[in-house]
């Protein structure tokens, strides 16, 4: 049986770092590891009109760099065909809700789910770690369009808050913080939340979830008290 390959990034920016170089190594051992040489670029989660080739360019300088061809999905006529024939899919950050709509309007989830349940290599950024997890519903984005439904890939059992942040000690703003959003959702739903910190992710290999970078994370569950894991920690118990 083909073993799930993941590799989950709060961002694709991190202070003190030009766009994914931070990630550098964690993209180049997950793609090595995998024996990919070509990624397929989703770059739905893009609000700037006809912006698709240039925000492909943007994540094909980088990808390159490091010894990898990037081709966006855009450029098939038939996008389906083109996650069948992929040998890894990357998909970026932007909008989530636009994302998710355009992933369900071009019939995508399921060829996409089909083919990371069957091994083959996915690298989410932002919205695209938001739409790896079982749903939507703790996202940071606003709601531009209407997806058919927050219900996501599913490609791991609980959701993902990227670009955690902590409250600032002394801030005036009397809005909520992203904990306290993170709480209302568990008012009424048991998915578990991982708040992922920007310069951290998640790489999932099989059955085996690691946290990775250079931020804590901190995890929300139903009923209880928030609780902190450093980076290398082990995270396999939240794919059960």
């Amino acid at each position: 049986m083909s073993k799930r390959q993941l590799l989950l990034l709060s961002s694709s920016n991190y202070h003190g770092h030009e766009y994914l170089q931070f990630a550098k190594d964690w993209i180049t051992d997950f793609l090595n590891k995998n024996n990919v040489k070509k990624v397929l670029f989703i770059p739905f989660a893009s609000t700037k009109p006809n912006s698709f080739d240039e925000y492909t360019a943007k994540v094909a300088a980088p990808f390159n760099q490091f010894g990898f061809d990037v081709e966006g999905i855009h450029k098939f006529p038939d996008p389906v065909e083109a996650v069948n024939n992929a040998q890894a899919i990357f998909i970026g950050g932007g909008n989530t809700f636009l994302l998710l709509k355009s992933l369900y309007d071009k019939r995508l989830i399921d060829p996409i789910r089909s083919r990371v349940e069957n091994g083959m290599p996915y690298i989410g950024s932002s919205a695209g770690t938001n739409v790896s997890t079982v749903s939507i519903n703790t996202t940071n984005d606003m709601p531009i369009c209407l997806p058919p439904t927050f219900y996501a890939l599913q490609l791991i059992g609980f959701n993902i808050n990227p670009h955690y942040l902590d409250p600032i000690e002394g801030d005036k703003h009397r809005g909520e913080t992203r904990a306290e959003r993170i709480n209302e959702f568990h008012h009424i739903n048991s998915t578990n939340v991982l708040g992922l910190r920007e310069g951290s992710a998640l790489l999932v290999d099989d059955d085996k979830a690691t946290l990775i970078g250079f931020t804590s994370a901190r995890l929300f569950r139903q009923n209880q008290e928030p609780e902190e894991f450093s980076p290398n920690s082990d995270m396999s118990f939240l794919l059960s």
